[in-house]
Order: structure tokens, then C-alpha cells, then sequence
């Protein structure tokens, strides 16, 4: 890898592999609006009896730990940025009433381990406020 977008990109597809073989089915990637971008947005199998989940997902790969763990970098700014572009997300897509919540996606590069956080903020009632 040659620069840190060359790791963010390989981590992401690492993350698309790692969701699609769980049964998620990928909705978009790199969505963008005035609030920020939302790397991953995909659909959780539903569970038994029970409706799929749309999940905001940020992916974090780190080529070490002298900056933290991958998920040490979702602050609570990058959280509120993420939660209003999920919002943004919703309304355009007519999925107001959609059940979702936000997961982390932490890679590490040396080692390829990818560990999924789920529901770093479980479900959410989208405020309409934006």
C-alpha cells in the first residue's frame, strides 16, 4: 500500500467480503452529503421472524496501533457527522420508518483480522430535524 486512501480503499472491499459472506446485502458505498460520507450502508439478514436491519457501517483500517485501534478514530464528532448523513440517507431513500443502526468495521492491515462492532449506536429513531 502506498498511501493511506490505498488502505482505506482495500480496507473497505475487505469489509464488503467480510459483510456479503454474512448474508448482508450491500446498498451503497461512499455516500455523500453535506454532513459527511458513510463508507458501507447494507441490509443485516433478518433475524428469525424479524425484518432486515439497514446498517450505516464505518470502516476504520489502521497498518498499526501507534494512532489507537480502528475504532478509537469514530469520535463522537465523527459519530453525530455519520448519524446526520444516515439521516440525510433516509430521506432520500423514502426509509424514514426503516429500522437501522451504525456498526464499525475495524481492520488491521498486518494481520488482516476484521472484527465487526455492532450497533455502536443501536437502533435509532431518525430525528427529521437536519
Amino acid at each position: 500500500m502506498t498511501s493511506n486512501q490505498d488502505l482505506g480503499r482495500w480496507g473497505e472491499e475487505q469489509a464488503v467480503r467480510y459483510l456479503r459472506r454474512r448474508g448482508y446485502r450491500i446498498r451503497d458505498r461512499n455516500f455523500r452529503c453535506r454532513y459527511g460520507e458513510i463508507d458501507i450502508v447494507a441490509e443485516a439478514p433478518p433475524s428469525k421472524g424479524g425484518e432486515a436491519v439497514l446498517c450505516f457501517v464505518e470502516v476504520k483500517t489502521r497498518d498499526g496501533e501507534q494512532f489507537g485501534s480502528p475504532e478509537e478514530a469514530v469520535t463522537p464528532g465523527k459519530q453525530s457527522h455519520l448519524m446526520r448523513a444516515a439521516q440525510v440517507y433516509l430521506q432520500q431513500n423514502n426509509l424514514g420508518e426503516a429500522a437501522a443502526r451504525f456498526d464499525v468495521i475495524s481492520i488491521a492491515a498486518p494481520s488482516r483480522a476484521v472484527a465487526l462492532r455492532k450497533g455502536w449506536r443501536a437502533l435509532f429513531a431518525p430525528r427529521p430535524e437536519i
